[in-house]
């Protein structure tokens, strides 16, 4: 049973953990502590390498049996990969780079089952594409000298004031919140059925 492991959310990011919940999983909070280094430009396969980093981290101070959870998200617009802003004016340049167009929103996220010896890893990701209305710069201006935009990835988040500018999606919500939780929990159910087999 899912609901009967460790689990150990390796963020600490409050809209992962509310997530979990909303799935009835109760994950313990301990973010990792490494310096994140990507060696690639393509989104995908940056959110795993994130994910994985951090995962791996915080599993290495677990006890067998627990499994941790690791994510990253990017916000990816005309090719460039968007982090998280450092300061107002680089979120409204953010903001204005994808308003009345689409960008993608990827999630990386690993998977760690703690064990004697060794690790069982599972990374994958998931892509969701957000549909943004135009928006004037008096908008963006707005938006952007906000405090909301600037712990999130592409400066914005979907579940706050900018649902507003949000024309639509193609994929999964939670994906563009922070954790794509319908996969993780279908993932999180293979680990524990592998195990019970072993």
């Amino acid at each position: 049973m899912i609901s009967d492991i460790k689990i150990v959310l390796a963020s600490a990011s409050p809209r992962r953990k509310e997530l979990l919940n909303q799935v009835g999983l109760n994950p313990l909070i301990e973010p990792s502590g490494i310096e994140e280094i990507i060696t690639t430009t393509i989104p995908k396969e940056a959110v795993i390498e994130l994910s994985l980093q951090k995962a791996e981290d915080v599993a290495k101070k677990q006890l067998p049996g627990t499994v941790v959870i690791g994510a990253d998200t990017v916000v990816a617009a005309g090719g460039k990969i968007l982090g998280k802003p450092k300061t107002h004016e680089e979120a409204f340049e953010m903001i204005d780079s994808f308003q009345g167009k689409t960008h993608n929103v990827f999630t990386g996220v690993t998977l760690i089952l703690c064990g004697e010896n060794k690790m069982k890893v599972r990374s994958f990701a998931e892509q969701t594409d957000v549909h943004v209305y135009p928006m004037t710069q008096e908008e963006i201006r707005s938006y952007a000298e906000e405090e909301e935009p600037m712990d999130k990835a592409g400066a914005y988040g979907i579940q706050g004031r900018f649902a507003a500018f949000i024309k639509g999606i193609d994929g999964d919500y939670s994906n563009v919140v922070g954790l794509p939780v319908g996969r993780v929990y279908q993932e999180l159910k293979k680990i524990c059925e592998q195990e019970e087999k072993e």
